[in-house]
């Protein structure tokens, strides 16, 4: 029982997850042939209608009904002209039901009149997401916000899929941004976190992640998303100072690290040059002192001031 419940349930998420309208392109006329049948054909045909004047009291009455025809016809037809400008589509309904959609630019004619058009455009467009307050993978409270660059790539999903498209790419956009903002760390200050992906150094890493969630949430919609990217990046401002004296506290123990380790090869050297070389053979005491005397030198953060010692090393 559970089984086909779960069976159920699957093949209904599946059914759900299935687009259900796709771009069919029509083809449409020049509008400008439009304009010819209606201001020549359709005159000519009313007056027509006068031949059945002559046929007495039936071809009256069939010829006012025939003219009071064409003069509707003649209103409705003007409903039958559309400009689609450059990256642009007209979508057609007819009592509902989707048609297809007209691309060919310019000025253009149906010959049907009674189609509902709907214009989806296919420009390129930028959407900036607010500023968003999210917790880091290590709970730190962060603001974030992104930039996303969008196009509508089919006009039937967009305008068919959604409700509004527009507002879907905004929530979705910041549901990604929230979403992918809790995976990593604002920056690399854990020794967990060493070696990983940080929001704040590997900007090309996270956007590409972040465009690729974006457009796996717009797809259904039929957007394409050519760039997503992290427009703002910062500590909340109730743990920004606390946050900054730490990241400083890291790089004074990584610089002094470094000297350090700086400085005990260079000792090392020394003292490997002066055996080599036989200039002097110091004991264990005066290795020790000299050591010491040079990771003075070399690890202070200030100027040292030499002792100049004129006598005997053992005085």
């Amino acid at each position: 029982m559970v089984g086909a419940i779960g069976e159920t349930m699957e093949s209904q998420s599946a059914s759900m997850n299935e687009i259900q309208f796709r771009d069919i392109e029509i083809k449409s006329l020049s509008g400008w042939l439009g304009i010819l049948i209606h201001l020549i054909v359709v005159p000519v045909i009313g007056l027509v209608c006068f031949v059945f004047y002559a046929g007495g009291p039936i071809g009256i009455t069939l010829g006012v009904l025939l003219q009071l025809i064409i003069s509707i016809l003649w209103f409705v037809m003007w409903n039958s002209y559309v400009v689609i400008n450059p990256n642009e589509a007209a979508v057609c309904q007819f009592f509902g039901k989707y048609v297809g959609s007209v691309k060919t630019e310019g000025f253009r004619w149906f010959v049907n009149p009674l189609y509902e058009k709907t214009k989806v455009i296919f420009r390129i467009r930028n959407f900036e997401s607010a500023k968003l307050k999210v917790n880091d993978v290590n709970a730190n409270p962060i603001d974030i916000a992104a930039v996303v660059v969008w196009r509508v790539f089919d006009a039937a999903e967009a305008l068919f899929e959604v409700d509004d498209y527009e507002n879907y790419v905004q929530i979705q956009s910041e549901a990604a941004l929230r979403a992918m903002a809790t995976k990593y760390p604002y920056d690399i200050i854990e020794e967990k976190d060493l070696g990983g992906v940080a929001l704040s150094s590997h900007q090309e890493v996270v956007a590409t992640e972040l465009r690729e969630s974006v457009q796996a949430r717009l797809s259904r919609a039929g957007i394409e998303v050519l760039e997503a990217r992290i427009s703002h990046l910062a500590y909340a401002p109730e743990v920004a100072q606390a946050m900054l004296r730490r990241q400083q506290a890291s790089a004074v123990v990584a610089a002094r690290r470094e000297i350090v380790d700086g400085a005990v090869g260079m000792v090392e050297l020394a003292l490997d040059q002066l055996s080599v070389k036989g200039i002097i053979e110091l004991d264990e005491d005066k290795k020790a002192t000299m050591v010491s005397n040079l990771l003075v030198v070399l690890c202070s953060e200030t100027d040292t001031t030499p002792v100049i010692n004129t006598g005997s090393l053992y005085q």
